[in-house]
């Protein structure tokens, strides 16, 4: 499971996980389990990857 930091949480239900050495990936809040709201910026996540419309996605993710 990669490891990232969230970049970007925006109040329409979306953002973008940094990840080293890699591109941001985009993440949705249905695929936080729930957690969304109590993640913020600069919180560290794993996720897994998925193949999205514009490229990839972040789904499944956890805060560490």
């Amino acid at each position: 499971m990669p490891t990232g930091t969230i970049k970007k949480k925006t109040e329409k239900g979306f953002g973008f996980i940094s990840v080293e050495g890699s591109a941001d990936v985009f993440f949705h809040n249905s695929a936080c389990n729930g957690q969304y709201d109590s993640m913020h910026e600069g919180q560290t996540v794993q996720f897994d990857v998925e193949k999205g419309e514009k490229g990839p996605k972040a789904a499944n993710v956890v805060a560490v």
